[in-house]
């Protein structure tokens, strides 16, 4: 039996004035999402008391939950391929965790001892590099063409010193419940590191069977749709973490070299530091570059010149050649919606938010798009244009 056709197709019924000026209106239809969407974020400002249990659970489990999902995105790639070689699932887990810990054996015993000691240097000439810094700053500040701007400067350096007073006096005030966050800190710091690679290991063992439990809750005629979102949802990630992290692995290690080759101070510190913020897109590298600038700056004007020609060359490498073959353009994101979506996501989340909010976003995405695209299936808004046939050229027509 064939199904009837749906009011408001080409071949169906004339629709009524409720359904055509409210329930098949696209601009009725756009006013009703945003105002659902207000409701929605009335209702949370309303309730967030209540939600303050959740925000301290997530709190405790959200560091090790993101920390094995990166870990099991680098890592599961390896486990299938020794799965598919014919071991086990759960000897090529244990496999992995063992090459995880011996490469961090290694960092500890090569890295670590010279990480610290550049980092001991930097904390210990701090006071000549911000003696030397003020000094310019005293040098620059008497030219003439600058000391029309000397009262700004002045009502300035005031308000600076006053938030930053009023800043240590708060803190000293709070110097018990400091302790007591401090103690908090590193009660979840503890609580990390044990779980996390607990979360993993089943992550490993078991991460394949996790959508099948899952989409056991929903009806079986919904299970099909919300298996692709989640395997679309998983591609983003997947692809997102994967490619992140190699860029950020590839533009530390350029750093490292390009600083040993210039013969700068502290190099091997600078460039990892490189690497690490080049997670968040577009910002990382240019945030890291404010202390090689630095000590750049007060080691001479042709040191800093060697950093900014690093710099340079790095910038073209990895936005030419690095980029392009490991991200490619697998999340579709606009530049300029990247950016916003880390302001956004940074103003509101600090640095969580410069970290997760393009992942966030890529779900967001694809979580929206199912939804219009199953409304554009229910809703007459969007028919198909008919295909207009195009008439041959009369001369290819055989006579």
């Amino acid at each position: 039996m064939e199904r009837a056709p749906r009011r408001g197709t080409k071949s169906g019924n004339r629709l009524s004035w409720f359904e055509k000026w409210f329930l098949n209106n696209k601009f009725v239809t756009v006013l009703l999402i945003i105002l659902l969407i207000l409701l929605i974020v009335l209702v949370f400002s309303k309730i967030s008391h209540l939600l303050g249990p959740v925000g301290s659970f997530f709190s405790v489990i959200g560091f090790p939950l993101i920390m094995a999902g990166i870990f099991y995105y680098m890592l599961n790639p390896l486990v299938t391929l020794m799965e598919k070689k014919g071991i086990k699932r759960f000897v090529g887990t244990w496999i992995a965790f063992v090459l995880v810990l011996l490469m961090m054996i290694w960092g500890f015993a090569i890295l670590i001892p010279i990480i610290r000691d550049q980092t001991i240097g930097i904390v210990r000439e701090f006071p000549a590099y911000w003696q030397a810094i003020e000094t310019m700053t005293i040098e620059l500040v008497n030219y003439d063409w600058f000391t029309s701007l000397q009262d700004q400067i002045n009502q300035i350096n005031a308000d600076i010193f006053n938030s930053i007073s009023a800043k240590l006096n708060e803190v000293l005030s709070n110097t018990v419940s400091g302790l007591g966050s401090v103690v908090g800190i590193l009660t979840n710091a503890f609580v990390g590191i044990v779980t996390m690679p607990i979360i993993l290991y089943y992550l490993l063992k078991e991460g394949d069977k996790l959508p099948l439990t899952f989409l056991q809750f929903f009806p079986t005629n919904l299970r099909e749709s919300i298996g692709e979102l989640l395997k679309k949802i998983n591609t983003q990630i997947s692809q997102y973490v994967r490619g992140q992290i190699t860029v950020a692995f590839f533009v530390g290690l350029m750093f490292v070299i390009g600083y040993a080759i210039i013969g700068m101070k502290f190099g091997i510190v600078l460039g990892i530091l490189a690497g690490f913020l080049n997670i968040i897109p577009y910002m990382g590298s240019f945030i890291a570059m404010v202390p090689a600038v630095i000590v750049a700056i007060v080691d001479s004007p042709l040191m800093l010149a060697k950093v900014l020609l690093v710099f340079s060359i790095e910038q073209f490498i990895e936005g030419r050649v690095i980029s392009p073959q490991v991200l490619g353009s697998n999340l579709e994101v606009h530049p300029v919606t990247i950016i916003f979506v880390l302001l956004t996501a940074g103003k509101l989340f600090g640095l969580s938010g410069f970290i997760l909010g393009i992942p966030g976003y890529a779900v967001l995405k694809v979580l929206f798009m199912h939804i219009f695209d199953w409304y554009k299936e229910i809703s007459g808004l969007y028919l198909d244009e008919p295909e207009v046939e195009e008439e041959p050229d009369e001369d290819y027509v055989q006579e």
